[in-house]
């Protein structure tokens, strides 16, 4: 999805919402749930950036179980699991787990940067601001990734570099914390 039709199918998201009375996903899927990786895939080779501007090659977090999660500020649904995924990170970071949120933001760093130094979610009854990485996604990493239908997007990858779940629209909270533990050798 180029970035800068992003907000055009939030657009869209949001007509559908209003159609169908419920908003799962935003960017041209309104499926809700996961898929599993049609075969463990090594995931790809990509680096990002942090919001400081430095290099967070994907391979420099092998031996971590790592959940990449494609999202954006404006995206409501993305907004919406972020408490879930703070909460993944706070239970398991630990245990050898990352979250690694890639922003899709047009603006990058500019509308990122007050967001997740300001914005507080509810998390099991406590305050938080996200407290996981946070990196700037481009389409050429997406790309690299099979594209995405909508966000928000995820992928669940194992200690050893390949994917193992694929989530496309909001995660159920539940279903991803039993694959986080299976992943960890903990389930």
């Amino acid at each position: 999805m180029n970035i800068k039709n992003a907000k055009f199918a939030w657009v869209l998201c949001a007509v559908a919402l209003l159609a169908s009375g419920t908003f799962t996903a935003c960017g041209g899927s309104s499926a809700k749930g996961s898929s599993s990786a049609k075969s463990l895939n090594a995931a790809p080779d990509v680096t990002f950036k942090n919001l400081d501007g430095a290099d967070v090659p994907l391979a420099s977090l092998k031996g971590k179980v790592v959940l990449v999660n494609f999202w954006a500020t404006w995206c409501e649904p993305c907004r919406s699991e972020i408490p879930a995924l703070i909460g993944l990170q706070d239970k398991y970071a630990s245990k050898g787990f990352t979250m690694l949120g890639a922003s899709m933001d047009e603006d990058g760093k500019k509308a990122i940067d007050p967001f997740v130094a300001n914005t507080k979610f509810n998390v099991n009854g406590t305050e938080k601001t996200m407290d996981y990485p946070i990196v700037l996604g481009t389409d050429a990493i997406t790309d690299k990734f099979g594209g995405l239908l909508g966000m928000p997007t995820s992928y669940l990858i194992s200690r050893d570099g390949k994917i193992i779940k694929k989530y496309i629209g909001v995660v159920n909270e539940d279903d991803v914390t039993k694959d986080v533990e299976v992943a960890l050798g903990q389930g």
